[in-house]
């Protein structure tokens, strides 16, 4: 193991999501612990993002639910159903940002490639991932309320 204490902490984490959540039958290794330190790393600092490519099953969800368990942020995904649209991910999203934004919580946004049932998705994730600024996501109103409910804090 990279670090006995490591071992044990993500443990104890794994235990104590288990106990919280649907049961996650992680086996702990040296590579999962690095993955999950890395995700903890990556994501954590205001604006950190990313995106993990491997193979169906390797295990990408649940090490990100995990770090996300681990830093205390709360988990996003979106639900995917026969009618949903670009003005449902549009919303989604839209409520994302004000639980990052104005709400200040962490926040895991969990999407998987099967959830992209629209090909147009792919812009709104890749504004998201690149720039994190994704345009047309709210109307001049909108934004208007959120940057008064941010003001003072910003101010400050």
């Amino acid at each position: 193991m990279p670090n006995e204490k490591l071992g044990v902490y993500i443990e104890e984490a794994l235990k104590e999501y288990n106990e919280n959540n649907a049961f996650m039958g992680l086996v702990l290794f040296d590579d999962m612990m690095r993955h999950i330190t890395k995700i903890c790393r990556i994501v954590l600092p205001p604006s950190g993002h990313a995106l993990l490519v491997g193979v169906g099953g390797s295990g990408k969800q649940s090490l990100s639910k995990l770090s996300a368990f681990i830093m205390g942020f709360n988990l996003f995904q979106i639900t995917i159903s026969a009618s949903y649209s670009m003005n449902d991910l549009r919303t989604d999203l839209q409520s994302v940002y004000n639980k990052c934004g104005p709400k200040e919580e962490g926040t895991l946004f969990l999407f998987t490639e099967g959830q992209i049932t629209n090909e147009r998705f792919l812009v709104y994730i890749n504004d998201l991932l690149s720039s994190g600024e994704i345009s047309e996501l709210y109307t001049s109103d909108e934004k208007e309320v959120i940057i008064n409910a941010v003001r003072n804090k910003v101010k400050s």
